[in-house]
């Protein structure tokens, strides 16, 4: 019978080169008669110079080098905006284009005109004037310059809905909206289109037809807006006649 032999030691599985490979190393130094000073055993000594001594300097503009980082992540916003950095950080102003809204349904189409909010002194179509209007008219703000539907051009009840009141109230909207000079300051127009009525195909021919030629080539943009519910509460029961 074979004589039991007791189990080794754990031993290290890392052998007398990659050991002394992977251990850690001291950085030696030049043989110097002077003592190791703190600054150099600091690996982050470099950036103190980046950072302002004095508390009082956070939030005002860099004296000298003004390059550094540190001192420009300190600086606010209103520091940005003086004439240190006004030719540097200067603003492009963009121009907010006109809205023209279609809310075409199966009974009506609504027209709305809209340009951005300015006052009514600043509106050539809002017949303030500065002379006989009183200050508190002219510096009311003005959004709305058109507002039209089927039933402002004569159609009544369920002639209101159809495909040639759409299209009448489209090309009246446009013969308006020249002939009171609302044209004049628009430069870009972003038609937005809501509802699957009849007049949502009848404007579109409109605009592509000879009366939309003043307002075609300034077209920025259609939007569909047509809200489209996604479970909510139960619809109305269907109108049933006979």
């Amino acid at each position: 019978m074979a004589a039991f032999k007791a189990p080794r030691a754990f031993g290290s599985f890392i052998c007398s080169s990659c050991r002394q490979r992977l251990a850690p190393t001291i950085p030696q130094r030049a043989f110097s008669n002077t003592a190791r000073t703190s600054a150099a055993s600091d690996p982050f000594s470099a950036f103190s110079s980046l950072t302002p001594s004095n508390p009082r300097t956070r939030g005002r503009a860099p004296q000298g080098n003004t390059t550094s980082i540190d001192d420009l992540l300190q600086l606010d916003s209103e520091t940005l905006r003086n004439s240190t950095f006004a030719n540097e950080i200067a603003g492009v102003p963009r121009d907010q284009p006109h809205k023209l809204h279609v809310y075409a349904t199966k009974h009506n189409t609504h027209i709305t005109f809209v340009q951005p909010s300015r006052p009514a002194s600043q509106t050539a179509s809002s017949g303030v004037s500065g002379t006989s209007a009183s200050a508190k008219d002219q510096n009311k703000m003005v959004d709305v310059l058109l507002s039209l539907s089927a039933g402002n051009i004569g159609f009544r009840k369920a002639g209101r809905g159809s495909y040639d009141a759409a299209y009448q109230l489209a090309a009246f909207t446009l013969k308006q909206m020249q002939e009171k000079g609302m044209l004049r300051d628009m430069h870009s127009l972003q038609v937005i289109l809501r509802g699957f009525g009849a007049g949502r195909e009848a404007v579109t021919k409109v605009i592509l037809g000879s009366e939309g030629r003043m307002i075609r080539n300034r077209i920025v943009s259609v939007v569909d807006a047509t809200r489209l519910k996604q479970g909510g509460p139960r619809s109305k029961k269907p109108r049933r006649l006979g």
